[in-house]
């Protein structure tokens, strides 16, 4: 299928591993112009030359910032003043118990989570408006409705992206720009080696096994009762920011295998 995406220039956040470079590397194969991005110029480098290698006639892009520090993204916007594609996917995550989890990791967290992405869509969403085509993703979880126990902050700063997708989707209503949040469940990325191993030797288990055993403890509602791949993920993801989907917007997209318990 041709999704029509030819030449058309996206911005990937966070794409030098996981889903955002699954997204990058869907996006290349459609023949998108593809600017990938990590929080070192060296990385860049490292992941761009990779993609080329494997997708010879690719049109891949680098640009470095980190996040966690607005001068680093005004020095993006001004390299990369005009796009047609927004994927908001760069994110931090980890250990956080409530009650040790101080105010500097919420602010550090909720400035790299959310504010990047209200930072570039307030910069870009005007300019996809007065061309009349454009489209921006927010890479939320379904962590955003099931909000885990142990991640407190992380649910807070994924459910503040459905917020942020739907009224900014309104905020453009009658016109060819579509704004979605994408819901992704647990998905194999860059770390899960270390995680699965650290949940074997905890429950004394082969670290085969490790995988549906955080599935059975952790997200028993799983259907598919696995870890989605980052592809699976990509795969929706790039339909998504295609002209073939410019009748879903302000949509909460699930591709979590199931875990949300419910038909809608």
């Amino acid at each position: 299928m041709d999704l029509k995406l030819k030449d058309k220039i996206a911005l990937v956040t966070g794409s030098t591993g996981g889903i955002g470079l699954a997204i990058a590397k869907g996006l290349l194969k459609e023949g998108a112009v593809v600017y990938i991005n990590g929080r070192t110029q060296s990385k860049v480098d490292d992941v761009k030359n990779q993609l080329q290698s494997e997708i010879p006639d690719a049109k891949v892009k680098g640009i470095a910032a980190d996040f966690s520090k607005v001068e680093e993204i005004n020095a993006l916007l001004k390299a990369l003043p005009d796009i047609d594609i927004l994927v908001n996917n760069v994110g931090v995550y980890g250990d956080q118990p409530f009650e040790t989890t101080g105010d500097d990791v919420w602010l550090n967290d909720f400035n790299i989570n959310v504010m990047s992405g209200v930072r570039l869509s307030r910069y870009y969403a005007p300019k996809m408006r007065e061309k009349n085509w454009g489209r921006i993703i927010f890479i939320s979880s379904e962590s955003a409705i099931n909000i885990p126990d142990d991640m407190i902050l992380y649910g807070v700063t994924k459910t503040a992206y459905l917020s942020l997708s739907r009224g900014l989707a309104k905020h453009l209503k009658g016109t060819n720009v579509t704004v979605n949040a994408i819901l992704p469940g647990p998905t194999i990325a860059e770390g899960s080696d270390q995680m699965f191993e650290q949940i074997a030797k905890e429950k004394g288990i082969h670290q085969s096994e490790a995988p549906l055993a955080f599935i059975r403890e952790k997200r028993p509602s799983s259907i598919i009762q696995r870890f989605a791949t980052a592809e699976e993920v990509a795969n929706l993801v790039v339909y998504t920011v295609s002209p073939l989907a410019s009748a879903t917007t302000g949509a909460a997209l699930r591709v979590d295998g199931g875990v949300v318990d419910t038909a809608f």
